[in-house]
């Protein structure tokens, strides 16, 4: 989440009245994230969130997000509830940008997980890899393998503002990656975002998944390569260490509902290469593109250089579990 276009009390009043959710009491833009701009909105029925999608999403892949979170809420997971405005649509115009509204969430994002809560995240990925297995809108991940080649291109010539070496290491990592990435495993629709930040918890109990707008379909394994980087590792750049105990419980409470396959297993380490070069290279990208004058927090490179590192060291994917 970012604020990108800001908004005015009057531009949210003139927006809220196409919907039926009452008057506006307060509201806020939220910071947190870097792809859309989102505003926190308390009404007199209610809290919500409206997005504005703004960077890489795709107004014709915004039915499959909004179809995606609709079916996940129907089907009782802890998903928000997309809002149609008085005309029946989930999508809104303003300033010229698509924008939606969802109910807001109870709960609070941590940011260190502890290994109860990595097991809760994991019964809820299997759940979600589940429910959605019938689903027949399908959006390929356009941030999977084929287009980092693309995104490094462009970013390239300029790493060496974020670390002298940077440019070398990703061009070896890439091409160690793109040679061993698997090709023949169970695959469907992830979450691909599954961040703190976008886990909620209250009471210890998990109770929302929010930001799908990265979903997509892929391999389930590379969900769980992108969860062990997202949530298993601990300490700052210079100490990072990863969480052995964290990573066996979200295996095992994703196992509990999905059972993965020889071939997953065996193809964990290079997805979780993989999984620390996309955010990598998206990162990278951000720190050396940032919108002038938007209210965002740019997150650190260095952090998933430091877990691509570990991951090159790992021998199988029993290293991850025990």
């Amino acid at each position: 989440m970012a604020v990108y276009t800001k908004l005015s009390e009057k531009d949210l009043n003139e927006f809220f009245s196409k919907y039926d959710l009452g008057n506006i009491i307060n509201y806020k833009g939220i910071t947190e994230g870097i792809e859309n701009t989102n505003y926190f909105i308390q009404t007199d029925k209610g809290k919500f969130i409206l997005t504005l999608y703004e960077k890489r999403v795709d107004e014709k892949d915004l039915p499959f997000f909004i179809g995606l979170m609709r079916n996940l809420f129907d089907k009782k997971f802890p998903s928000p509830e997309p809002i149609i405005n008085k005309n029946g649509n989930y999508i809104t115009q303003i300033f010229k940008k698509k924008a939606a509204v969802i109910t807001f969430l109870d709960g609070q994002a941590k940011k260190i997980l502890n290994a109860n809560d990595c097991y809760q995240v994991g019964t809820h990925t299997a759940k979600m890899h589940i429910i959605t297995k019938n689903l027949t809108g399908k959006i390929e991940n356009k941030l999977s393998i084929g287009s980092w080649r693309g995104i490094y291109d462009k970013v390239k010539n300029d790493c060496s503002k974020i670390h002298y070496n940077l440019s070398e290491t990703i061009e070896k990592n890439l091409q160690e990656i793109e040679k061993h990435w698997p090709k023949n495993i169970p695959a469907g629709i992830i979450h691909a975002d599954l961040f703190p930040d976008n886990i909620f918890f209250k009471n210890d109990k998990l109770s929302g998944i929010i930001d799908y707008y990265f979903s997509c379909h892929d391999f389930y394994a590379f969900e769980i390569a992108i969860c062990l980087n997202a949530l298993c590792f601990e300490g700052t750049n210079k100490n990072l260490s990863f969480n052995v105990t964290k990573a066996k419980k979200f295996i095992d409470g994703y196992s509990s509902v999905r059972k993965l396959s020889d071939e997953e297993k065996f193809s964990l380490k290079i997805l979780c290469q993989g999984a620390a070069m996309r955010f990598l290279l998206t990162r990278v990208f951000d720190y050396l593109n940032l919108t002038e004058g938007a209210l965002v927090k740019i997150k650190d490179p260095i952090e998933y250089l430091k877990r691509l590192e570990f991951h090159n060291n790992v021998k199988n994917y029993q290293d991850y579990f025990f």
